[in-house]
């Protein structure tokens, strides 16, 4: 049988997505296929073999999850055929007959239902399969050449759905068995099997069942689930746990919210941990493994179970007095049941055990009947219908009282030269347990301050400790004082500029001769700073150096001076001796040098001779030799011969032996003297003396034949000098003096005359503050005015006369006291008609620190006397028991140690009119159907104030304010209410 050629057929979707039979195509008028079957409705069919087919009925729909409607109980093998439309197409039944369906020429696209989601997904995934043949080169010439067999056509177009509406004939006869025998590897056979094993594994369906909770727990939850099952071709399968791996993913947020993966593993059953009491949970499961995809299983919601509330915070301190601690605490989670009550303890104050001191449902409790300055432990907990939660951590809070007492003034422990160590002992009569800091000031006031919670103590007496002395420095050089002479020499010497912080207490003075190399003597030590260095030999250099001790040791020694003495006439020569025998007129005489020769070699010698003892003497030879002959003599005559050496200074003069040393006898009663100086010099410095004191000395000398008279007493009268220091400088307090003095900006001090030192003292010079002088007179009282207020100064005092100033006394630090406060600014807060409460300062309601500003308040009496309603520490003060709508006249004065400050102006501030009292319930009278009279008692006029009636009408509970103003004192309304169906109040 032949049929005309139609035309090409056009490519439709569906063309694109189910793979041509080449023979429909190719232009043949009859063609033949094993067991095909031509729908008479449309471009696809299918068929079976040895059973009847029928057309679904129209009433059924195709698409997803439907079977079409069929007389087919069952299919075997299924073939899909595209042909174009008026083509004829030709099939073989069992028994041999043989089938000619035509196809019509057109037919619309009118019939064809429009697909799902899942249809259009698998169009797709067909799509893409085709294209991946293609490619890999499978389908070159498939249109060419006929199919290996049925069975690929059917294999590669099973998910094709009739229509385009529907799923894939495995979806309605189950799965399709496929048979490859005798396939060979790189055939095509092979390669399209290949294909198809592919297209199993993108078939193959994972599904894992909903999980399961139990054991619901407030914070933990068991949750298992089965293994997943796979689906393949309508057959299930079972796998081993081994082979996939869960995740468990949950959600407080709800079944959209963000998901949070709380287990990765194999197990089959988990439990959840950490969870929230009272809360709903989403949860669900998913499992992979390396040769499925993704299963995920659908939501399972569950609810925590409610427990006990979570630990509270730890109360807090709202406000403190002496005997009682303000405590609010926050509700914590009540974890889905509510809170009912609290628990709060405390340890008494004993550091002991907790006990109970409140329970209930308030969030806030005042402790009372508390010890002042004591502190004390507590924590909470709260209660709900399941149970107690555990207790917050513990608190302490110490109740208020006063600042402690001034401390005694620290003592020294120990130091040394640049440290030192203070220790101090509590203050007398403070609180037991009362936890105690302290301030130490060393720069001011040189006090020691306690203070606790409540404020600073007042200062400790001022006391003065000193760190351990260093060495001091080296003296400077030492100075010569006067004449160089052959024997002595005065030499002085300044002090250290560093003394080391303390006093030096003894010089050392040390003396060498330049020719006796690294050798001293220490020829001096004392607390004087000059000395006289006798002894010495003339015309000899000497060194000199001085060094000094301490407290805190010995110094280095100072620079060396170099002194050297003048030299002297030489010493007396032995006596002359012949040189040989005498003659008749002639004598030879020889002598030796002296035993001194005075620091200077000899120059010459000087032969004396006279007659006898008594004649005068008369110099026969003058000149360096040791011998002479004296000749002229008269023959059996004796003669007398005297020597005397002679140096560059000259030769001796005396009285036969040499003077080799002075006394000097001295004392303030001429029959009470002793000697105060032994030496060569000629004459001596006396110090220590008293100005205008009369002393007496005499002298007497020595040689080697013995010891002289004392000489003529001489009476001595030192010179009057300016006045001693001031001794005693101490400052006056208030009660001392007779006057009164503002002392935040005076100070007063007093003090003792000292010495006069022979002249009149004629007045005093006071130094303070910044080198500040001023002058007075011989009072040694005097008020130093236009201070500074609060202000430390330093003061120290000196005495004149007529001969100039004395020295400074010893510095005293005093402080002035601050000036009284001003009067501060007062307000009114709050009125009422009964009282008024004022304000006046910025500070709290109560003092923190010792002997603060205190306030004296005072209100106008109807005498108009100001009389005093408050005085104390406190910003505030409410004045009570006062008459409505009445003026009140207000001043206030603050006061501290500096003393009382001025009055403020007068504030006048009026109570408010009191309000009426409460009336009573009114009374309704009907007079009509739609008329009531209402009526109420009356209330007494307020100071002739009229009162203003307000009626109120309600119906339901919204009222209408005001619905009618009655003024005076009618007692009564009469009107009309227009709905009789509402109920009025």
């Amino acid at each position: 049988m032949m049929a005309d050629q139609p035309p090409p057929l056009e490519a439709t979707p569906l063309l694109n997505e189910v793979p041509l039979l080449p023979h429909m195509v190719n232009g043949d008028s009859i063609q033949q296929a094993s067991h095909p079957v031509l729908t008479p409705w449309g471009q696809l069919g299918w068929g079976c073999r040895g059973r009847r087919l029928s057309k679904p009925s129209p009433e059924t729909k195709l698409g997803k999850d439907v079977v079409p409607s069929t007389d087919v109980i069952a299919y075997t093998e299924v073939i899909l055929v595209q042909v174009n439309p008026g083509e004829t197409f030709t099939i073989t039944t069992e028994d041999g007959h043989m089938q000619c369906i035509q196809e019509p020429r057109s037919h619309g696209r009118t019939n064809f239902i429009q697909r799902d989601e899942r249809s259009l997904k698998m169009q797709e995934h067909l799509k893409k399969r085709l294209k991946d043949r293609q490619a890999s080169g499978h389908t070159n010439n498939k249109l060419n050449s006929p199919p290996s067999s049925p069975h690929k056509v059917v294999n590669s177009s099973s998910a094709t759905i009739p229509n385009g509406n529907g799923k894939g004939q495995q979806g309605a006869g189950g799965a399709l068995k496929q048979k490859q025998i005798g396939k060979t590897k790189g055939s095509p056979d092979a390669e399209m099997g290949e294909s198809d094993t592919e297209s199993k594994k993108c078939d193959t369906h994972l599904s894992i069942g909903k999980p399961v909770v139990s054991d619901i727990q407030a914070r933990s939850a068991v949750l298992s689930w089965n293994l997943p099952v796979s689906s393949q071709n309508g057959e299930s399968h079972s796998h081993s746990p081994a082979a996939f791996t869960f995740e468990v993913a949950i959600s407080n947020s709800g079944k959209n919210g963000k998901f949070k993966s709380v287990y990765v593993g194999e197990e089959l059953t988990i439990t959840l941990p950490d969870l929230r009491p009272a809360t709903d949970y989403h949860a669900r499961v998913s499992a992979t493994s390396s040769s499925t995809k993704e299963a995920v299983s659908e939501l399972v919601s569950f609810t925590t179970e409610s427990c006990e509330p979570d630990c509270p915070a730890a109360p807090r301190l709202v406000n403190r007095t002496k005997n009682s601690l303000s405590l609010q605490w926050k509700s914590s989670n009540d974890n889905g049941s509510k809170i009912t009550n609290f628990l709060l303890e405390w340890d008494e104050g004993k550091s002991g055990p907790f006990k109970e001191c409140y329970y209930g449902h308030l969030k806030q409790y005042k402790l009372t009947k508390l010890s002042p300055s004591t502190r004390y432990a507590l924590r909470l907990a709260a209660k709900n219908d399941i149970g107690m939660s555990g207790f917050s951590e513990p608190v302490w809070f110490c109740t208020a009282g006063a600042v402690p007492p001034a401390p005694a003034p620290p003592t020294r422990r120990d130091c040394g030269v640049t440290w030192m160590s203070l220790n101090w002992s509590p203050p007398i009569g403070a609180t037991p347990g009362d936890p105690l800091a302290y301030i130490l000031d060393m720069e001011e006031e040189g006090s020691l301050f306690a203070y606790n919670s409540e404020g600073k103590s007042s200062p400790s007496e001022v006391v003065e400790h000193s760190t351990n002395p260093d060495k001091p420095g080296p003296p400077s050089k030492p100075a010569v004082k006067g004449k160089i002479h052959s024997h002595s020499v005065k030499v002085t010497w300044e002090p250290p500029k560093d003394n080391g912080g303390s006093d030096i207490s003894k010089y050392f003075l040390e003396i060498s001769e330049a020719s006796a190399g690294g050798r001293w003597d220490t020829i001096y030590s004392g607390a004087q700073r000059e000395h006289v260095c006798d002894h010495l030999r003339p015309g000899t250099a000497y060194r000199l150096r001085v060094s000094c001790v301490s407290k805190g040791g010995e110094s280095q020694a100072s620079d060396v001076t170099t002194v050297t003495t003048p030299a002297v006439p030489p010493g007396p020569c032995p006596a002359p001796a012949l040189a040989g025998k005498a003659k008749p007129k002639e004598i030879p005489l020889q002598w030796g040098p002296p035993a001194v020769d005075g620091g200077s070699d000899i120059t010459e010698y000087i032969l004396e001779m006279a007659d006898s003892d008594q004649d005068e003497r008369r110099a026969v030879y003058q000149g360096p030799a040791a011998e002479f002959v004296v000749t002229s003599l008269l023959p059996g005559r004796t003669y007398s011969f005297w020597i005397r050496a002679g140096n560059r200074v000259g030769s001796p003069a005396c009285n036969g032996a040499e003077i080799t040393e002075y006394r000097l006898d001295w004392g303030q009663v001429e029959g009470s003297m002793h000697i105060i100086y032994t030496g060569p010099c000629q004459s001596y410095e006396v110090k220590g003396l008293t100005p205008a004191t009369t002393y007496y000395c005499r002298v007497q000398a020595v040689n080697v034949a013995g010891v002289g008279l004392f000489g003529d007493t001489s009476v001595v009268t030192t010179p009057a000098s300016v006045p001693a220091a001031v001794a005693v400088l101490h400052l006056l307090e208030e009660e001392q003096l007779d006057i009164s003095a503002p002392f935040s900006t005076c100070l007063a001090i007093q003090w003792e005359e000292p010495c006069c030192h022979g002249a009149e003292i004629t007045g005093y010079n006071i130094e303070y503050g910044e080198k500040q002088l001023v002058t007075v007179g011989r009072s040694t009282t005097h008020v130093l005015e236009n201070l500074l207020p609060d202000t430390l100064y330093r003061i120290r005092i000196q005495a004149i006369n007529s001969l100039g100033v004395g020295p400074f006394s010893h510095t005293m630090k005093a402080k002035t006291k601050p000036l009284p406060p001003d009067p501060p600014h007062l307000e009114c807060v709050v009125f009422s008609h009964q009282s008024l409460k004022l304000k006046w300062g910025e500070g709290p309601s109560r003092a923190l620190i010792t002997n603060p500003t205190q306030f004296n308040l005072q209100m106008e009496d109807r005498f108009g006397r100001f009389v005093t309603v408050y005085n104390g520490p406190c910003h505030t003060y409410k004045v009570q028991r006062l008459s409505e709508s009445t003026t009140y006249h207000f001043r206030i004065q603050a006061y501290n140690d500096a003393g009382e400050g001025d009055f403020s102006q007068v504030y006048a501030f009026t109570t408010t009119k009191s309000p009426p009292a409460s009336l009573k319930a009114p009374k309704a009278n009907q007079l009509e159907e739609n008329t009531y009279e209402i009526t109420w008692e009356p209330l007494q006029p307020m100071k002739g104030d009229s009162i203003v009636y307000i009626l109120q009408l309600a119906a339901g509970r919204e009222f209408d304010q005001p619905a009618v103003n009655v003024c005076g004192t009618r007692p009564g309304w009469l009107g009309d209410i227009l709905v009789d169906t509402v109920h009025y109040i």
